[in-house]
Parts: C-alpha cells; sequence; structure tokens
C-alpha cells in the first residue's frame, strides 16, 4: 500500500479565520491509495478533468486508472468527479448511503415548483444508487475506520503502515486549526459523536489526512 495527496482541500468560508460568509469554493482533500492492482480515490472533490490532471502531476496516473472511490461522506462538494468515475466502483460506509438516502428522498417531498432542484436531487439519488458498501478491511493495507458526527455515517480509512498509522478522516478533522483546537464545524450533524471521533482519530493516527487541509502529524506525537 501507498498513497499521495491529489489536491489539498478548503472551507469555503473558515471559522477560525474570521469569514462569516463563503469566500471560496469548497471542496475536499482527495488522496490516492495504491493497494495491490487496485487504485482507490477516496473524496475526489474537483471536476473531473482537473482531477485527471492532478493525478498525472502526482504520480503519472490517469482517471481512467482509477479501480476504485470512497467517500467519507456524501457532501454535495464530494460528488463532482463521479460523472468522470463512472467506469470505477463506488464505495460508501453503508450508514452514510441509508442517511444520505433518506436526506435527498425527504427533500424531493418538499420540493415545490423548482424543477432545477427536482432534478438535481433526482440525480443525487441515482448516484448514490451507484454506491456499494464496503468489507471492514476494505484493501489490503486499507480498513474503514467509522468517524460518525460529521454526518451520521462518516467513515474514514485507516492505514496501518509499519512504521506509522495514517488516518484519511474526511471531515472528522477538518484543518489544522481544527485539530489544534478540537473543535468541529458548524454544519456538524451530531456534535457529541464528532467529537469523540476526532479524539479517537488522535488517540490512534500519526498522521491525519483532513477533511479541508494538508496532511497534519498528529500535535501529540511529533
Amino acid at each position: 500500500m501507498d498513497f499521495r495527496i491529489v489536491s489539498i482541500g478548503t472551507l469555503s468560508s473558515h471559522p477560525n479565520w474570521n469569514e462569516p460568509n463563503e469566500v471560496r469554493t469548497g471542496h475536499a482533500t482527495t488522496t490516492v491509495i495504491k493497494s495491490e492492482d487496485a487504485v482507490l480515490l477516496v473524496d475526489p472533490s474537483l471536476p473531473a478533468q482537473m482531477v485527471d490532471a492532478k493525478l498525472h502531476e502526482r504520480w503519472g496516473l490517469r482517471l481512467s486508472d482509477v479501480t476504485h472511490v470512497f467517500l467519507t461522506s456524501f457532501d454535495d462538494d464530494r460528488t463532482r468527479t463521479l460523472d468522470g468515475l463512472t467506469h470505477a466502483q463506488w464505495f460508501m460506509h453503508e450508514p452514510e448511503i441509508e442517511c444520505a438516502k433518506q436526506h435527498v428522498s425527504e427533500a424531493l417531498q418538499h420540493v415545490e415548483r423548482d424543477d432545477e432542484l427536482e432534478r438535481w436531487l433526482e440525480s443525487q439519488l441515482q448516484k448514490l444508487d451507484g454506491f456499494q458498501v464496503p468489507e471492514d478491511h476494505f484493501l489490503q493495507g486499507v480498513d474503514l475506520f467509522p468517524l460518525h458526527g460529521h454526518t451520521l455515517g462518516t467513515c474514514g480509512l485507516l492505514l496501518p503502515t509499519p512504521k506509522r498509522t495514517i488516518v484519511i478522516a474526511g471531515d472528522a478533522v477538518p484543518s489544522r486549526e481544527h485539530l489544534e483546537r478540537l473543535t468541529v464545524l458548524p454544519t456538524t450533524q451530531d456534535i457529541e459523536s464528532a467529537q469523540e471521533s476526532m479524539k479517537e482519530c488522535v488517540d490512534i493516527a500519526d498522521i491525519i489526512i483532513p477533511g479541508r487541509d494538508n496532511i497534519l502529524l498528529n500535535p501529540l506525537r511529533s
């Protein structure tokens, strides 16, 4: 197993930078993992053409080389690349699939006289139908690491290596500032669970790949 960061994510507004309103386009940190014959793309968040270019820059890969996709949570800005990844297998933690389907279905029931929104919600349901439930031992050297809180089914990935333990945390650990202050996003669905999930990351990980920032060393171990 080996991994690299494809692109570094960002928040549309960073609460720790005194940004009350959206000042940029938010997107998630995207990671690529090679495990035996599999090429796994985690949280592909930019338009497909941009991710293809960045994969080529980082590791000489193309989007067509990707065999597996994993989303840590079903946020809108984690699905931008999916239309360019129809050849790959899509995976997401089962509780996240079920919660997301329920949320989108409920939103559809309350749409009134907005054809564009209705079409978008229907497209989200179609995407959700394309996801499979991964095994706990996902790939060689890649295990599921449930981190519920940001959404009710948020799930990271654990990459245990001989020397270091790496956690791809998604928005369970959004950024350096959130990790240093042990704070969660204001959009978090279950604050208490999210705080416990962040503590789990700190307890187990030497290296944390956050949801919206560059790779971080655990401040309690560095």
